[in-house]
C-alpha cells in the first residue's frame, strides 16, 4: 500500500468505532486513512450483545464474529435487586446469542475488512494537539517507527477514546457523570467441565462484580466501585482484591475453578459514564468513547461504537457532498443515544434498594442529581423521569439498524444486566 499525503477523512484510532466510520467512508466512495497507534493496555475481554448483529451486517462485516475465539454467551445472569440469582437465556433473544469477544482479534478483523473496502490502514499516531485548519481542512501529523508527515484531509473522526484527544483540542469540552472505577484480573484457564459462558452481575453494598468467561478458557473478574470510596484503594492490593469476593457468593462460586496466581496484581481502568457538550464542529466528528462513554453495565460500549462509527461515516459523508445540516443530524443520534441510557442507567439503579443508605447507591438513586453540564439541564430531567419505570435484571437493549429505530431511540427501552471492563 502505497500511503497518500490527502484524503478526504482521516480517522483518528482503530477500535470499532473508527473502523465502523472507516467502512462507512469507503462504501460511500471516499478516501480515508484510519491511523491506529497498535500500542496502550491490551484491551480486555468485552460482551458484545446479539444486537449487534444488524450493525455489523449494515457495515458489511458480519465476518468478523467467524473467529473461533469468540465465545458464543447463552445468557446473561444477575443478583440485583434480591439475593436470588435471576437469568435471561438468548433463546429468547430475536438476535440469538451475544459472545465473549476477543477483542484484540475482533479490533484486528473490522481494520481489515476496512482495507479490503479501499481504506488505508496504518500503524500510525495522530498528533490531535498539532492538527491546523488550512483552507476547507486540515493538515494533521501523523508519526509511525518510520518518522512522521503532514497529511492533508477535509474532514478528522476522533476515535481516541476517553480521552477525546482531538475533540478537546478542537474545543469540545468533556463532561464526567460519576466516579466509576473498574478494577480487574484475568484468571487462566479452570476446569473445562465447570465452564459457564454466562455473564453474571452480581451487586454489593459498596459496587457491583461482574464476571465472565473469556478465550482460550481464561476469566474476567471485575470490581467495579467508585474511586474515591475506600474500597477503590483496598483492591488494589491482590489479597484484598480477592477477600472482597465474599461479599458476592455467586461471583465467588464463579471463579472457584480458577487459579488465582500469587504475583498477579488487580489493574484499574476508568468506566465512568462521561460525554462531549458537542460530539461534533467544523470538519471533525467524534464516535464511540470519544463522544459518549457509558457504565459498562449497560453493555453498550462496542454497541455504541459501532453505531456512532456507521452514523458518522454517513454524517461526513453527507457533509463532504454539501448537507450542511448533517452534523446536527449526528448529534441528535448522539443525543437521543445518550438520553436513553440517562433514563436506563438510572432505573436499573434504582431496582437495587437493599442498600440505599451506602454512598455508592445513594449517588445512583438520586434522580441525575450528578448529571454534569455537558448534556444541559435537560440530561437530569430525563434521568429523573425514569424515577417510577420499572428495571428488570433480565431486560435487554436493542440497537438500531438501517431496517430498524436508532440505538436507543426507544426511551423505554431497558438496561442489560452484562458488562465489560473498559482498559
Amino acid at each position: 500500500m502505497t500511503e497518500r499525503d490527502a484524503y478526504d477523512v482521516v480517522v483518528a484510532g482503530g477500535g470499532p468505532a473508527g473502523a465502523a466510520a472507516a467502512l462507512a467512508l469507503a462504501a460511500a466512495g471516499r478516501s480515508v486513512l484510519l491511523a491506529h497507534s497498535g500500542g496502550g493496555p491490551a484491551a480486555v475481554g468485552e460482551a458484545l450483545p446479539a444486537a449487534a448483529r444488524p450493525l455489523l451486517r449494515d457495515l458489511g462485516a458480519e465476518s468478523v464474529l467467524r473467529d473461533e475465539g469468540h465465545v458464543p454467551c447463552q445468557a446473561n445472569q444477575s443478583v440485583w435487586g434480591s439475593p436470588e440469582l435471576a437469568s435471561a437465556d438468548a433463546i429468547f433473544d430475536p438476535h440469538g446469542h451475544g459472545w465473549h469477544i476477543d477483542r484484540p482479534a475482533f479490533d484486528h478483523a473490522l481494520r481489515a475488512v476496512a482495507a479490503e473496502r479501499g481504506g488505508d490502514v496504518v500503524q500510525r499516531r495522530v498528533m490531535p494537539s498539532a492538527a491546523r485548519r488550512t483552507g476547507d481542512g486540515w493538515t494533521v501529523p501523523v508519526c509511525g517507527m518510520d518518522g512522521g508527515r503532514d497529511v492533508r484531509c477535509r474532514w478528522i473522526v476522533d476515535a481516541t477514546g476517553r480521552p477525546a484527544a482531538f475533540a478537546v483540542a478542537a474545543g469540545a469540552r468533556r463532561r464526567g457523570f460519576d466516579r466509576l472505577i473498574a478494577v480487574h484480573l484475568t484468571l487462566d484457564a479452570g476446569d473445562p467441565a465447570a465452564e459457564d459462558a454466562s455473564t453474571l452481575v452480581e451487586a454489593t453494598p459498596d459496587g457491583w462484580w461482574y464476571t465472565a468467561l473469556l478465550p482460550r478458557g481464561r476469566r474476567l473478574l471485575v470490581r467495579y466501585t467508585d474511586t474515591d470510596l475506600a474500597t477503590a484503594c483496598e483492591l488494589a492490593a491482590p489479597d484484598a482484591f480477592r477477600a472482597r469476593l465474599a461479599s458476592a457468593p455467586h461471583t465467588a462460586a464463579r471463579v472457584a475453578e480458577h487459579p488465582f496466581p500469587p504475583d498477579l496484581r488487580p489493574r484499574r481502568a476508568p468506566a465512568h459514564t462521561a460525554f462531549l457538550d458537542r460530539p461534533c464542529g467544523e470538519g471533525w466528528v467524534a464516535v464511540g468513547d470519544a463522544a459518549a462513554a457509558y457504565d459498562p453495565l449497560s453493555s453498550q460500549g462496542i454497541l455504541t461504537a459501532l453505531y456512532t462509527g456507521l452514523r458518522a461515516g454517513r454524517a461526513v459523508d453527507a457533509a463532504l457532498s454539501g448537507d450542511a445540516a448533517a452534523g446536527d443530524r449526528y448529534a441528535e443520534d448522539v443525543r437521543t443515544v445518550t438520553m436513553a441510557y440517562l433514563r436506563n442507567r438510572l432505573a436499573y439503579y434504582r431496582a437495587e434498594t437493599r442498600w440505599a443508605d451506602r454512598p455508592f447507591w445513594q449517588r445512583r438513586q438520586g434522580g441525575g442529581a450528578d448529571v454534569g453540564p455537558g448534556l444541559g439541564s435537560e440530561a437530569g430531567a430525563a434521568a429523573g423521569s425514569a424515577a417510577g419505570a420499572e428495571a428488570r435484571s433480565a431486560a435487554t437493549s436493542e440497537a438500531g439498524s438501517d431496517s430498524g429505530a436508532g440505538l436507543g431511540a426507544d426511551a423505554g427501552a431497558e438496561v442489560r444486566p452484562v458488562t465489560s471492563a473498559e482498559a
